[in-house]
């Protein structure tokens, strides 16, 4: 069918992942004992079998290629290996994974498509964040030593410099690409022209695209709302031009700002900060968050690219607001987060410390075991910092968390392997400036901590809205000032209103 289509090929999602082909290859799975099982030749045989069917269908010329996983990852049932980790890989070992590939293409696969991983190990067949980008390239270049028809390779090759090295190194013949053109389906004519800064980057979030799917939803972007909707979210040109004023620079007026200005509006955009992003600024100051920062940065190139007129380090009052005389308004203004004191000592914000406005000492306790807390932990433990996450709630990331799995569970595995601690069902009750007091179902007990952080969420910076609604009869709030989520939230919610305006 695929042929008579006009396709050119097909590749056998197949040797991968843990599928069920991949099941029979590997010897932890199958444990048949007839022809199918026992041998690395009698576990190939059902995609030996697959190939031959095709090809005798197809002709020998119609290419197969195969997408195949080199290394399992796998410590135990539903366990899965971490980066640097040492154990026993109870899967397919790079030994026997380059045997395989051998075999594979001496039945005449014409084409291995490179990963590692399993649904054991989830986070390196989908790699979060978490993950370096270009992972898979060692890999890659393991196999295509190792055998004499194409190797492709995927995983997190959204840098253009990183995907033209891996070919020219001789890493890889084609680099692969999935969630990037989620994210921006005209990445490769933009890169074909050199326009590499229009590029929306991916973030390796999940949170549109196999976190939706995990969940039996459909396949979309966190960057990109028009992702798989092109047809009902394409975005309709305005017969009257509007100015509209834009509060708050962040991902929801940035998009706002964006998608009215392709439609043929006047936006203008005051943002208090020096720059904009909003939480993209400190959430991306960890290496492993460095595409928030370029998805700032692509904002900026693509408002600018636009005509959008952007003021930074402005604050707009009532009166600046009503001098404006805007048709419409937007109020984006974002969130805060939750801050208390412990005694007569304050805490410090996560985005703070992140931004360097205080500095962190040794040993560091971390108030909140939700997502940013997690992920400050990280960051810090990454310093050779001493850090204990007191989570009220009976396990870390127990809400807010990343939506998909790969994501999650990458986060809350990579805690215990970096050395950091937790503690939950816990909350802290006082601070001398040495020892938070932490009260636990146990009993009371003291965690050293020359720095305490509070990462316990955030409440939405409104309050200029309800001083607005009654006076302006076109004002609109957007993002977190709306509803403290998360980063896929604000940019649909920003795009839907911004396109219906």
């Amino acid at each position: 069918n695929a042929k008579r289509a006009g396709f050119d090929g097909v590749q056998i999602h197949a040797v991968h992942e843990g599928y069920l082909i991949d099941q029979f290859a590997i010897a932890f799975f199958n444990q048949r004992t007839d022809e199918y099982g026992g041998s690395l030749e009698n576990r190939l045989r059902f995609a030996r079998e697959i190939l031959d069917e095709i090809k005798k269908t197809c002709g020998k010329d119609f290419p197969v290629t195969l997408r195949y996983s080199v290394k399992s990852f796998i410590k135990d049932w539903r366990v899965g290996g971490l980066p640097g980790e040492k154990f026993v890989e109870k899967g397919k070992d790079i030994e026997e994974g380059l045997a395989a590939a051998k075999l594979l293409v001496q039945y005449g696969y014409d084409a291995l498509d490179v990963d590692v991983g399993c649904y054991d190990a989830w986070w390196w067949n989908h790699p979060p964040m978490y993950q370096e980008k270009g992972l898979y390239v060692p890999y890659a270049k393991m196999v295509k030593e190792a055998v004499n028809v194409p190797v492709i390779c995927a995983g997190r090759m959204d840098n253009p410099d990183l995907a033209f090295k891996a070919v020219s190194d001789g890493a890889c013949d084609i680099v692969s690409l999935g969630r990037p053109l989620l994210a921006d389906p005209d990445y490769v004519n933009k890169l074909r022209a050199g326009h590499t800064a229009s590029i929306r980057p991916c973030l390796s979030c999940h949170e549109g695209c196999m976190g939706r799917i995990q969940e039996y939803s459909v396949l979309n972007c966190a960057v990109n709302p028009q992702a798989c909707r092109e047809r009902t979210e394409r975005l309709v040109p305005t017969t009257q031009k509007k100015r509209v004023l834009i509060i708050g620079g962040g991902v929801a007026g940035c998009e706002a700002a964006r998608v009215l200005a392709l439609r043929g509006y006047e936006p203008v955009v005051y943002e208090k900060a020096d720059r904009l992003g909003g939480n993209l600024i400190p959430g991306g100051v960890p290496s492993f968050k460095e595409d928030d920062h370029a998805l700032a940065a692509w904002y900026t190139h693509e408002l600018k690219e636009l005509g959008v007129k952007v003021h930074l380090n402005t604050v707009m009052d009532m009166d600046a607001i009503r001098k404006f005389k805007a048709e419409a308004v937007i109020l984006a203004t974002g969130s805060k987060p939750k801050l208390f004191t412990l005694g007569s000592v304050a805490v410090h914000s996560a985005a703070d410390v992140l931004l360097g406005k205080v500095k962190a000492g040794q040993d560091v306790a971390i108030i909140g075991g939700g997502l940013v807390g997690c992920e400050l932990a990280l960051w810090l433990r990454d310093q050779n910092k001493n850090v204990t996450v007191i989570e009220a709630l009976p396990k870390i990331l127990a809400v807010n968390a990343p939506l998909c799995h790969a994501n999650s569970e990458m986060l809350a595995a990579l805690i215990p392997f970096k050395g950091i601690h937790t503690l939950t069902s816990a909350k802290a009750k006082g601070y001398d400036g040495n020892s938070l007091e932490v009260e636990m179902p146990e009993g009371t007990q003291g965690v050293k901590a020359d720095t305490v952080i509070a990462a316990v969420g955030y409440t939405a910076e409104n309050a200029l809205y309800n001083e607005l609604r009654d006076e302006i009869a076109e004002l609109y709030l957007l993002g977190d000032a709306r509803r403290v989520a998360n980063i896929m939230y604000a940019i649909w919610d920003a795009y839907e209103v911004a396109s219906q305006i």
